[in-house]
C-alpha cells in the first residue's frame, strides 16, 4: 500500500511523505491526496489484480465525487460493482488473428486443408495468445505438422481452463526441442519479474556467457526469433542505432512466463539448469534453512526480493552459477556473502524495480569473484570509490543504468586503471549526478566502447579523453547540456562510430575531428540546425555514413560534392510511446486525473 501511495505522489509531481505511522495513516494520506488533485473526475485503473486482493481493493474505496476505480483481473470481484467479462474472440476474428501469425504476408493460404486450419483455430477457443503462439509455431511447417497439431488440440479439448491453455502453449513450445539454445533462451526470460520490461542488453550479457556466443548480434537474433514465434514481445522506445540495444526491451505475457517457470521447475532442485527464487519479506524457501542443503548445480540463479526484505541472507552453496540475477525493491540492499563462493560467476545483474535508487552495500566482496566479466546495475546508488577500492581484473563490460555514480570512479586505494585493467566497454545511462565524465575513466586504455547516454546534466568531457587510443565507439546521445567536444578528440585514432544525437548545446564540431581517420559512422539526429562543420571534415576519407535529420542534412550537402562515397541517411522523427512500458512512469491517458497503476508491482 505504501508503494502505491508513493507512486501516486510521484506521478503528480508531489513529494511523497517521508514516513507512514501505520496502514491507517497510509489510507488517510491517500484519501487526502485524491481530494487534493481535483476538481474533476478521477479514474484509478488497477491493472492485473490478483484473486486474493479483495481486502486490498477496499482501501481504495472513498466517497469522493466523480472518483471511479476500474479493476482488471482474471478473477471476478462481485462485491465491487458491475463486472464486464471479456469474451473470447469469435471464429472469424480468431481465424484472422491466426492467419496473421501462421502465414507470411504473400503466402498462399489455399495450399492447406481448410478443415485442418479450422480444427486448429477452434481448438484455440478464441484465446488471442494461443492463436498467435500456435500460429507462429506452424509458420512454414509441412502439412503433416499442421495435421498433428490439429489432432493434439482436439484431444486437449476446450482451452477455457488455465491449465488447458498452458497445455496448448506447451505444444507450441515443444517445436523448439530441436533448437536447444533457443528454448533455453525462452526459459531464461522467467529470471525477471512478471509484467516487467526486460532490458535487451541484460539478456545479451546473460546469453553471451551462458551459450558461448561470439557476437552480441547472435544473442539479439535469438530474441528476434522468439519474437517471431510470438513467445515474447520486443519493445523499442526510441531510435535504434546499429549495434546499440539500450532502447530495446523484451516483454513477456504472464502465461508464457508461467510456462517458462513450469519448464524450469520440471526437474528437482539439484538438477535444474536455472533456479528461480522469489522471496516475500524474509520468508526464504524451507530447503534454504536446512542444515544440509540440496546440491545446487544451476548455471543461472535468479533471486527476487520485495521492499520488506532486510538483506539478512542465509548461506547458499551454488558453485556452478555463471549468471546471478538479483531483482530488488528495497531502499537498502546488501550483496550476499555467498557470492564469494561462486567461483564460476561471469555475469552479475542487479535490477531495481522500486521507484527510488537502492543503496547498494557490500560492494567490495566482488573482488573475491575471479571470473566476473560483466556487471549490470539498474537504479542503484553506487558507493563512493566503489571501482577504485576493489580489483575486478577480469571485468570486460560495465553497465550503469539510472544509477547514482557520484564518486564511484574517484581514486581511492588503487587507480581505476589497476582496478579495471581489462575493461573494454562502459555504458552509463540516465545518471542525473554525472556533471563531468570522471577523468579516471580516460586512463582505461583498453576501452573500446564508451556510451554516455541520456545523462542530462553532463556538461563536459575531460581533455584526457584523447588518451583512449583503442576506443572504437563513442556514444553521447541525448546529453542535452553537453557544450562541446574537446579538441583532444583527434587522439581517438581508432574511433569508428561517433554518436552526438540530441546533443542540443553543441554548436560547433572541433577542427580536430578531421583527425579521426578511422571514423565510419557519425550520428547527429536532433542536433542543432546551426551546428557548424569545420573545414577539416573533408579529411574524413573513410566516413561512409552520416545519420541525421532533414535540417542537419542540409549542412552536409556541400561536403557530398567532395566526399563521393559518403551517404547521408535522413532519420525521420517518429512519435513513440513505447517508453510507457517502463513501470517507473505512471502514465496519463486522456486527462491529468486518469492514473493507470500496474498493481502487479505491489506485494500483497
Amino acid at each position: 500500500m505504501e508503494v502505491v501511495v508513493r507512486a501516486l505522489f510521484n506521478h503528480k509531481g508531489q513529494k511523497p511523505p517521508s514516513d507512514f505511522r501505520s496502514d491507517e495513516d497510509i489510507v488517510y494520506r491517500l484519501e487526502q491526496f485524491l481530494n487534493s488533485i481535483g476538481p474533476g473526475p478521477i479514474l484509478l485503473v488497477l491493472d492485473d489484480v490478483w484473486p486474493e486482493s479483495e481486502s486490498f481493493l477496499e482501501k481504495f474505496m472513498f466517497q469522493i465525487k466523480d472518483y471511479k476505480i476500474l479493476v482488471t483481473s482474471r478473477s471476478v470481484f462481485r462485491r465491487f460493482g458491475s463486472t464486464y467479462e471479456l469474451k473470447p474472440l469469435n471464429y472469424e476474428d480468431s481465424l484472422t488473428l491466426f492467419r496473421s501469425s501462421a502465414f507470411l504476408p504473400h503466402q498462399s493460404q489455399d495450399i492447406l486443408d481448410k478443415n485442418v486450419v479450422s480444427k486448429i483455430v477452434k481448438g484455440c477457443k478464441g484465446f488471442p495468445l494461443a492463436l498467435k503462439v500456435v500460429g507462429s509455431s506452424l509458420c512454414r511447417e509441412p502439412e503433416e505438422i499442421w495435421k498433428t497439431r490439429a489432432m493434439e488440440l482436439s484431444k486437449v479439448g476446450a482451452i477455457f481452463e488455465y491449465n488447458d491453455l498452458l497445455n496448448s502453449l506447451q505444444k507450441s513450445l515443444d517445436t523448439l526441442d530441436n533448437k536447444v539454445i533457443l528454448k533455453q533462451c525462452f526459459i531464461d526470460l522467467c529470471s525477471f519479474p512478471e509484467d516487467q520490461r526486460i532490458p535487451v542488453n541484460a539478456l545479451v550479457d546473460m546469453w553471451m556467457e551462458l551459450y558461448n556466443l561470439d557476437e552480441e548480434a547472435y544473442a539479439v537474433a535469438k530474441l528476434q526469433e522468439l519474437c517471431n514465434r510470438n513467445l515474447v514481445d520486443l519493445v523499442v522506445t526510441g531510435n535504434v542505432a546499429s549495434g546499440c540495444y539500450n532502447q530495446q526491451f523484451a516483454m513477456q505475457h504472464d502465461l508464457l512466463r508461467e510456462l517458462a517457470i513450469c519448464q524450469s521447475d520440471s526437474e528437482s532442485i539439484e538438477r535444474r539448469k536455472r533456479l528461480i527464487l522469489e522471496i516475500s519479506a524474509n520468508n526464504v524457501p524451507a530447503w534454504w534453512m536446512e542444515q544440509k542443503q540440496p546440491n545446487i548445480s544451476c548455471r543461472l540463479l535468479s533471486i527476487s526480493t520485495d521492499e520488506k526484505f532486510s538483506s539478512s541472507w542465509c548461506f547458499i552453496q551454488a558453485p556452478e552459477v555463471e549468471v546471478l540475477v538479483l531483482n530488488v525493491r528495497s531502499e537498502n540492499y546488501t550483496l550476499p556473502e555467498f557470492i564469494k563462493k561462486m567461483e564460476k560467476l561471469k555475469v552479475l545483474i542487479v535490477e531495481n524495480y522500486g521507484f527510488f535508487p537502492t543503496e547498494l552495500n557490500n560492494f567490495l566482496l566482488l573482488g573475491s569473484v575471479t571470473n566476473l566479466k560483466r556487471i549490470r546495475l539498474e537504479l542503484v546508488s553506487i558507493p563512493p570509490f566503489a571501482f577504485t577500492s576493489v580489483k575486478l581484473e577480469i571485468l570486460q563490460k560495465l553497465t550503469l543504468y539510472m544509477c547514482n555514480i557520484s564518486q564511484a570512479f574517484s581514486t581511492s586505494t588503487i587507480l581505476v586503471s589497476e582496478a579495471l585493467p581489462n575493461i573494454m566497454e562502459i555504458n552509463i545511462e540516465y545518471s542525473n549526478d554525472l556533471i563531468e565524465l570522471p577523468v579516471e575513466i580516460c586512463r582505461l586504455t583498453k576501452l573500446k566502447k564508451l556510451s554516455i547516454i541520456n545523462c542530462h546534466n553532463l556538461v563536459a568531457l575531460p581533455k584526457e579523453i584523447g588518451k583512449l587510443v583503442n576506443l572504437e565507439v563513442l556514444r553521447l546521445g541525448s546529453c542535452i547540456e553537453l557544450l562541446e567536444l574537446p579538441n583532444t578528440i583527434g587522439g581517438l585514432c581508432n574511433l569508428s562510430v561517433l554518436d552526438i544525437s540530441e546533443c542540443l548545446e553543441i554548436e560547433r564540431l572541433p577542427e580536430e575531428i578531421g583527425e579521426l581517420q578511422n571514423l565510419r559512422q557519425l550520428l547527429m539526429m536532433g542536433c542543432s540546425s546551426n551546428c557548424e562543420l569545420p573545414q577539416s571534415i573533408m579529411n574524413l576519407e573513410h566516413l561512409k555514413e552520416v545519420v541525421c535529420d532533414e535540417e542537419t542534412a542540409i549542412l552536409w550537402k556541400p561536403i557530398l560534392l567532395v566526399c563521393k562515397n559518403l551517404r547521408i541517411k535522413v532519420q525521420k522523427e517518429e512519435v513513440n510511446l513505447n517508453w510507457l512500458y517502463n513501470h517507473r512512469f505512471l502514465t496519463d491517458f486522456c486527462s491529468e486525473n486518469v492514473v493507470v497503476l500496474p498493481l502487479f508491482l505491489i506485494p500483497l
